[in-house]
């Protein structure tokens, strides 16, 4: 899949594990490099449901984002970015069909 981020900085964060481990500590950065590495071999977002990381749609004010298992409690946390976004008859998103994502952070959503 493509990956896109929110804005530059954000993409120079997440494309240095130094930074990342700054942030977030080295393992969790470890792992947040692993789910973009991931993300990005997967052919489209439908990939992701067959792999570790639990992939899932989010609901509530989250509705549209999507996330990925880090480690407890962390999550990264995303967004189709295709235009238009994929839809399935009933409404639902079409994960088949999802082939760029927008990274939008990685957040303990549940604290």
């Amino acid at each position: 899949m493509n990956i896109v981020f929110r804005h530059e900085r954000m993409a120079a964060t997440f494309n240095s594990l130094k930074e990342l481990s700054q942030i977030y500590g080295a393992d969790n950065a470890r792992r947040i490099l692993k789910r973009l590495n991931e993300l990005a071999a997967a052919e489209n977002l439908d990939v992701m449901r067959h792999l570790p990381g639990r992939c899932h749609e989010l609901k509530h004010d989250r509705a549209g984002q999507l996330a990925v298992d880090v480690r407890h409690p962390y999550r990264l946390i995303f967004e189709p970015a295709n235009e238009p976004i994929p839809r399935k008859d009933d409404g639902g998103l079409d994960w088949s069909q999802v082939t760029t994502i927008r990274i939008v952070e990685v957040e303990d959503y549940h604290g």
